[in-house]
């Protein structure tokens, strides 16, 4: 079939406000997605735990099968001692790293001197134009690329939120922030409006 387009239709879930309200139905719609794409890994933000909790519930049929990847904060220890030791016991891989997109040395100079921009704020402040969830969705695969826990150049479900909680879903290829331009979105699961 030389020269037919191939088009490709499927549901995006749209939320009418962000927030950890829409945590259930993101997780749930990336799980879909993960399996139907035969994806191995999924990487979750999870500032206190909440939806790296969740995520662990959810994907516990598949634990032989996918890689579940919990990124926390770099530098704050948000989490209470119990529920860190809770999810450091569990099956997932936990990542805890500077994020790539701020809290660089860049943001070092910028605020020992004030103002003035980092490039990584230009493309950090560049995602959220579509939500917070989606630049944190971006950044934690590049975060994870970078620390080795997964390969440069494969579909990975990224979920992420704004705040708390999850409202941000991709299929995202990865790669090392170094080659950013390598990173492709391929796919937006869910987000806010």
């Amino acid at each position: 079939m030389d020269g037919c387009i191939v088009v490709s239709r499927r549901e995006v879930i749209y939320f009418d406000k962000p927030g950890p309200e829409n945590t259930d139905e993101t997780l749930k719609a990336a799980r879909v997605r993960l399996e139907e794409l035969g994806i191995r890994y999924m990487i979750v933000a999870s500032t206190r735990g909440y939806t790296a909790f969740k995520a662990l519930e959810l994907l516990e049929g598949l634990r032989d099968r996918v890689n579940l990847i919990v990124v926390t904060h770099a530098g704050a220890v948000e989490y209470k001692a119990e529920d860190l030791e809770k999810l450091r016991s569990s099956w997932a891989k936990i990542l805890t790293c500077p994020h790539t997109l701020g809290w660089t040395v860049g943001d070092s100079f910028r605020s020992r001197y004030g103002g003035g921009f980092t490039v990584e704020r230009i493309v950090a402040d560049a995602l959220r134009r579509f939500s917070e969830g989606m630049k944190v969705a971006v950044e934690i695969v590049l975060m994870a690329t970078d620390s080795g826990l997964i390969p440069p150049g494969v579909d990975v479900v990224s979920v992420a939120g704004t705040g708390s909680g999850a409202d941000t879903a991709i299929v995202v290829t990865s790669t090392y922030s170094r080659e950013f331009f390598k990173l492709k979105v391929r796919e937006v699961i869910a987000m806010p409006r």
